[in-house]
């Protein structure tokens, strides 16, 4: 017969019940360290490489951002921040930001209280006259039935140009389920305004010809107005082109307003290549059309070409630009827009053919100017608390487009 193999063994040893019974002073002594467990000292090492290894993947992209950072601008450092973003692969995460901002937190309501009054636009009380051979453009008709005093009147900016104003503003509301947006609208003579397109300091990205990044000097003597460009190069493939120069390649079935060297704009649907022909002394491209022949593009609520970011059903900032029967220029810059009533907004003002320009808050941008004792003073007819009514009268990142009054000979945009 086998032995006991716990033979000679303390029953609480014998025994593995006893042993949880066992007398405190049989315990295992406290001060007797459990076991190592393997891998267990090895653990923190493993932390700060993993710490190494996440600051070495990213470090190119904070040295990137500190260059950006240290980089001269016309913009806040926030807002630098956001472009920097979009230019670096991660456009798909300010998208959605900006999605589920304008979607759940910055729509307005229907309904609410009417205004009583429209912002002020204009220098007189009075309607523009222009000379009997000259187009006098139709008053705006108002979306309410009961229009506010001034709503859709055309007024001047500033003193008359051989005759006539050569830029009107006015303001209208509208539409009827938000009796409280506005629109600001600026109108440009082409017989008496001279356009001119001017490349930001960093927009577009590859300007060959860029010049001064703001109004020249030499030409404010002759500045009336200046308002904001189109989307950037990255979000549509705009082109530019700038005194026969292409900047960026254009994009055939983009919109395009265009400057000719014999002083003709327009707005057109670009079907001319990646260059400029020879007789345009500037183009700039801003995705498709939205109105065309005096309609509005019937996809405007089937395609998200007129900005991912907030799709066409989003209410924001809009801006854009378009071109009456007579060959003259129309702007308009209203908030809780989308592309859809934007459209409807150009066509109401008498846009037969007419292009979406940039949006966002940070970007719109109307200002007017008057000649006073020698001194130019800007205005904002739509006001943006974040841009200065001095913008584009210092270097500005991003391009614009500048109205002069109208000198002889050809076209050209003047850079010094």
């Amino acid at each position: 017969m086998d032995a006991e193999p716990n033979l000679g063994l303390p029953p609480y040893l014998r025994d593995p019940v006893s042993r949880s019974r066992r007398r405190p002073s049989q315990r295992r002594s406290p001060s007797r360290k459990p076991p190592t467990r393997r891998g267990g000292a090895g653990r923190p090492r493993k932390r700060v490489w993993l710490s190494l290894l996440a600051l070495l993947f990213v470090s190119p992209a904070i040295y990137s951002w500190i260059q950006m950072a240290r980089l001269p601008s016309s913009l806040p450092i926030g807002v630098r921040s956001v472009e920097w973003l979009r230019q670096h692969h991660f456009n798909w995460l300010v998208d959605e930001t900006e999605h589920y901002y304008y979607s759940w937190f910055n729509q307005p309501q229907k309904g609410g209280p009417g205004l009583t009054s429209l912002p002020p636009v204009g220098i007189t009380t009075t309607p523009a006259t222009h000379v009997k051979s000259d187009y006098v453009p139709p008053n705006i008709k108002p979306v309410f039935a009961n229009p506010l005093p001034g709503e859709g009147v055309w007024r001047p900016s500033g003193p008359p140009v051989n005759g006539g104003p050569p830029v009107l503003v006015t303001t209208f509301r509208t539409e009827t389920a938000y009796p409280q947006i506005v629109a600001y609208l600026a109108w440009f003579d082409h017989t008496r305004t001279a356009s001119a397109y001017y490349p930001g300091r960093y927009e577009p990205p590859a300007a060959t010809l860029r010049g001064p990044s703001m109004v020249p000097y030499s030409q404010r003597w002759r500045l009336l107005s200046t308002f904001n460009g189109g989307f950037i190069y990255a979000d549509g493939l705009n082109g530019d082109s700038l005194n026969g120069v292409t900047n960026e390649p254009f994009k055939n079935g983009n919109a395009t307003v265009v400057a000719y060297k014999n002083g003709k704009v327009d707005i057109v649907d670009w079907k001319y290549g990646p260059t400029a022909p020879a007789n345009i002394a500037w183009a700039r491209q801003s995705l498709p059309l939205i109105v065309n022949h005096g309609q509005l593009n019937p996809k405007l609520n089937l395609s998200t070409d007129w900005g991912y970011t907030l799709g066409n059903a989003v209410r924001v900032w809009r801006t854009g630009l378009g071109i009456d029967r007579h060959g003259n220029l129309i702007y308009v810059a209203a908030d809780y827009q989308t592309v859809i009533t934007l459209a409807q907004i150009l066509k109401r003002a008498g846009a037969v053919r007419a292009m979406e320009l940039d949006i966002n808050p940070e970007w719109y941008t109307l200002i007017t100017y008057r000649h006073q004792h020698g001194h130019l003073t800007p205005t904002q007819v739509a006001y943006n608390y974040q841009q200065a009514s001095t913008r584009y009268l210092v270097p500005d990142d991003r391009d614009f487009f500048a109205i002069y009054r109208r000198v002889p000979g050809q076209i050209t945009v003047p850079l010094k």
